[in-house]
């Protein structure tokens, strides 16, 4: 059974007294809320394929520059190649950088007043939100085929075959998904585009370079190691990368999996009690 909301359009009824106009609320009528948003964003983007052209060109220069420049001085125990160690931190990196633009897209709404005139409709107002993260997550997941593309071509193999390929990439796009709320969040509390940009990227570089994605924590100072090893970067890289060639995750993948979860219900709570404050 469905339940309804009121919104502040009237109409008029027999006795020609006002009467709020109600629409049938639900799960159903959620669903299409949140699709009829994520639709507008895919769209958007199909008709802007720059953005997941440069979406593209900066984790194929980091592939390039550390397979080709750095890989011959960097050897790896345990790796029959650098690119086996490295592409998996890179699809890491490109996911995550990726969740920027959702906070990016909301600031830039916002700021438009888009935002306030999706609050008129009668429609679920965390579909807003909602649609903005799934929509994000089919790009990021995207990007990381293109990624995948290029990691083959330059040697790197899924050792681990496809079983455990499916499963480290699902946890990767887990991680994203949970990065875009971090991103949501991040866009409803800066007042620009610019500082969206600034905010959304200055903590994505230590928390992604102080991380086993380049290099073993191994080789690293011991403070400095130990840092990275309870960075949630470093977990879902090893995770993810011992899927890959076919290793043992560990309590890595739990691990992982536990970040991404907490990640997600609190940035998603947060985001939307900061998207109905900002409402008001």
């Amino acid at each position: 059974m469905t339940t309804a909301s009121s919104v502040s359009s009237t109409d008029p009824n027999p006795s020609g007294r006002s009467q709020p106009y109600v629409v049938p609320r639900g799960p159903i009528w959620l669903a299409r809320d949140i699709w009829a948003e994520g639709s507008r964003h895919l769209i958007a983007t199909i008709r802007n394929p720059d953005l997941l052209v440069f979406a593209s060109l900066q984790p194929i220069m980091f592939v390039v520059l550390f397979v080709y420049v750095f890989g011959g001085a960097i050897n790896i125990p345990g790796y029959s190649s650098y690119q086996q160690f490295v592409v998996p931190g890179i699809f890491a990196q490109t996911v995550v950088f990726g969740s920027a633009f959702t906070g990016i897209g909301i600031a830039e709404d916002m700021q438009k007043g888009f935002i306030d005139r999706l609050r008129s409709l009668p429609m679920y107002q965390p579909a807003v939100l909602i649609g903005r993260t799934w929509s994000d997550l089919l790009r990021n997941a995207f990007t990381f085929v293109i990624m995948l593309i290029v990691g083959f071509i330059v040697g790197f193999r899924l050792d681990g075959g496809i079983a455990r390929a499916v499963l480290a990439t699902l946890l990767l796009l887990a991680f994203a998904f949970a990065f875009s709320w971090i991103q949501a969040w991040v866009g409803l509390s800066v007042k620009s585009v610019e500082a969206a940009n600034s905010a959304g990227f200055i903590w994505m570089f230590p928390m992604t370079f102080v991380s086993s994605a380049f290099v073993s924590t191994a080789s690293m100072p011991k403070w400095l190691a130990k840092v990275a090893e309870v960075n949630p970067f470093t977990l879902v890289t090893n995770a993810t990368r011992a899927l890959y060639n076919g290793h043992s995750p560990g309590m890595d993948l739990w691990w992982s999996i536990l970040w991404a979860i907490g990640l997600t219900v609190v940035f998603s709570l947060l985001s939307f009690r900061k998207f109905q404050s900002t409402s008001r």
